[in-house]
């Protein structure tokens, strides 16, 4: 694992960054899934669900550490889950090789966990539901490095893309303003939905069905990596 700095400042800043979403790959035929997309990673994001925080139940330590011998990319574990497991789940998803854990805002808890994070040498980051307001992340901006706006409901895939989700975008951006955090969107991307999250201020997109799924991968990130933050 490569220490936050390091790998943080290495990812490109003059495109959209592309988050892949393993919850949308070939989940029988993982590794082989994994390596046909890995050269057009930028991140892979693990989406961790306990059922109960989000209405999901995915995925766990020893998938990412099994993940973590197949790739060099850095990984980003997203946990949807309650605050009394949180701890645990940061812990055994840091031993197994997470190079960026996300915790909500909407979790009681979150400042305390964002420290642990940390305290491993992890990349901490914020994600807040799509009802939650964007405001609720100003006490957490000085201690992230990510932070990753939900477009859709809380681990239900196949939605379509919330009318708010640009606007919170733009506020995130303002939020954020010269600090050196990414912003992410996540839920509901589609070739239709990508060229506007990017223009109100996403730096990065969480793929699925839209990354997997694509005829032709190379020419699909070479159009995604092409859209413009001021179209």
């Amino acid at each position: 694992m490569k220490a936050p700095a390091t790998w943080l400042a290495a990812l490109p800043k003059h495109r959209l960054l592309a988050e892949y979403s393993l919850w949308s790959a070939d989940l029988i035929r993982l590794a082989d899934d994994m390596a046909r997309v890995e050269p057009h990673v930028d991140v892979w994001h693990v989406d961790v669900a306990d059922g109960y925080f989000s209405p999901a139940f995915l995925f766990f330590p020893d998938l990412v550490a099994a993940c973590r011998k197949r790739t060099a990319k850095p990984i980003h574990v997203h946990l949807m889950c309650a605050d009394a497991i949180l701890a645990a789940q940061i812990d055994q998803f840091a031993e197994a090789g997470a190079d960026l854990i996300s915790v909500h805002g909407e979790n009681a808890n979150a400042a305390e966990m964002l420290a642990r994070i940390k305290g491993h040498g992890i990349a901490p980051g914020i994600v807040l539901k799509v009802e939650t307001p964007v405001a609720s992340a100003a006490p957490f901006i000085e201690s992230i490095d990510f932070l990753t706006l939900l477009g859709t409901r809380i681990g239900v895939k196949g939605q379509g893309l919330d009318p708010t989700a640009c606007p919170r975008l733009t506020e995130a951006k303002a939020l954020i303003g010269p600090r050196a955090i990414t912003l992410a969107a996540d839920g509901g991307i589609r070739d239709t939905t990508a060229p506007l999250l990017r223009a109100a201020g996403a730096e990065t997109i969480v793929m699925g069905s839209l990354a997997f799924g694509a005829p032709d991968l190379a020419a699909r990130m070479a159009w995604v990596h092409g859209l413009s933050p001021n179209a």
